[in-house]
């Protein structure tokens, strides 16, 4: 595809695979953009959630074998950080091949190097056979997963919110969030599978290794499902109107430096909402319960149906009150939820399941907003880069370090201590959220 210099060229660059498409294809429509958006987040939230249940019950074993648990539990949560240190890196390589080659061309390598980089972690030896090396082998792969995820951002939310009934953007603006829940429930129940099923012997070997081979072939999927929408006539036609035009990152941070600021502090409420009732919880039960893995993961996935309904109500409920309000609100209610809930994990099968249903339901509430609250304030022309960089920050700064943050604290201090990492969260939401009240929307039909 043509610079941003050139954008009004039609001229398809080599490897645009907009220019590839026949007249065949109908107009993109938002149900099927909707449809796209689904499997294309829900793959990569469950590549997100088989790492994460592994490194509670598995790489802290495998990797961390000379350590104590907890101490095993928080090495591996800092390699899973790296994951979203390099995604903000990988925005940047991944939009240079972009404005060069185009979104096809890009979606295929950064949905190849995620999936070879999930697949990869399968095939991870074990410390006892190798040594340190299989911690730079974890390590390595994990950035491969955050490089790769900072290419695979499609546009396809903002296609879908300029698609999309200026009445009902609320609820459009919902639908990549249920990617979210829909992977843990996959991902959990696949784990919990392999856990009641096998020996110990024989998930520490081999079970394990499972989910990583599905998440390959569910990003194999994704790559078909998103690309038969970003090279439709309708799609290459937004992207050359300038639209969803890929600007350069420097040019976008000068433009909208303020928006991004503002969007990547404004859902902080919502992803530490989002460890705090997904990994958190699952490794504090591991570490210092007496019970199984299988039962948790059985209770994270019933309450992840909690958090699908949630999000679709977000959608009504912002429609209704404005995004911004509900995104407020929902960072009061988390305020409130941080100072008692923890705790509840400390209260056996019903406590659990009261902090996972109601978490969630605050999350859904919360999260199915969170990327569309202040993306709104960006003008068209940056959209498209400015919503992939406040991404990248947001969960860089909101989720990358919270697991472990969550665990140090509530290790060293009680599950209290973990609930004041929540109320943080709340409190930055409200303050971006405070700062950005006055920035008015670029575009009428976004108004909140």
């Amino acid at each position: 595809m043509a610079s941003v210099s050139t954008a009004k060229n039609t001229s398809p660059a080599p490897g645009d695979a907009s220019g590839l498409v026949g007249s065949h294809h109908g107009r993109v429509n938002p149900g099927d953009i909707a449809v796209g958006v689904i499997i294309g987040r829900t793959s990569e939230f469950f590549d997100f959630f088989v790492y994460a249940i592994a490194s509670v019950i598995v790489f802290p074993k495998l990797v961390f074998p000379n350590h104590e648990p907890l101490a095993g539990t928080l090495y591996s949560f800092a390699i899973f950080a790296l994951a979203f240190v390099a995604r903000p890196f990988g925005t940047v390589i991944f939009m240079a091949v972009d404005r060069a080659y185009g979104r096809g061309s890009k979606l295929t390598i950064a949905l190849f190097l995620l999936g070879t980089s999930t697949v990869a972690m399968a095939f991870l030896p074990a410390y006892d056979d190798v040594g340190a090396i299989s911690i730079w082998l974890l390590a390595l792969t994990r950035i491969g997963q955050g490089l790769a995820l900072g290419g695979t951002w499609d546009g396809l939310p903002s296609l879908l919110a300029l698609n999309a009934p200026p009445n009902r953007r609320g609820f459009y603006a919902m639908i990549p969030q249920l990617g979210a829940p829909i992977g843990l429930i996959v991902a959990s129940s696949l784990f919990a599978f392999f856990v009641a099923n096998l020996s110990a012997d024989d998930f520490f070997s081999w079970g394990w290794r499972y989910p990583f081979f599905v998440a390959f072939a569910i990003n194999v999927v994704a790559l078909f499902a998103r690309l038969r929408i970003v090279v439709t006539p309708e799609f290459s036609r937004l992207f050359e109107s300038g639209d969803l035009q890929p600007t350069r990152i420097r040019e976008t941070i000068r433009a909208e430096g303020r928006n991004v600021v503002a969007g990547a502090f404004a859902p902080l409420a919502s992803f530490a909402m989002f460890h705090m009732v997904t990994v958190f919880p699952l490794s504090w039960v591991f570490l210092f319960t007496d019970e199984g893995p299988e039962r948790f993961l059985i209770i994270e996935a019933v309450a992840a149906v909690f958090g699908v309904g949630a999000i679709v109500a977000s959608g009504l409920v912002a429609d209704r009150i404005g995004r911004r309000a509900l995104l407020g609100g929902s960072a009061v209610a988390i305020a409130a939820f941080s100072g008692f809930a923890p705790q509840l994990l400390d209260a056996g099968i019903v406590g659990e399941s009261a902090f996972m249903v109601v978490g969630f339901i605050l999350l859904g509430l919360s999260f199915g907003q969170s990327s569309g609250a202040v993306a709104s304030s960006f003008s068209r022309g940056h959209r498209y880069t400015g919503s992939a960089v406040t991404s990248d920050l947001a969960w860089m700064f909101g989720a990358g370090f919270a697991p472990l943050a969550a665990l140090l604290l509530a290790g060293n201090f009680g599950l209290i201590a973990a609930g004041a990492y929540l109320l943080s969260g709340a409190i930055c939401t409200l303050l971006a959220l405070w700062v950005a009240r006055n920035r008015p929307t670029q575009d009428p039909a976004d108004m909140e």
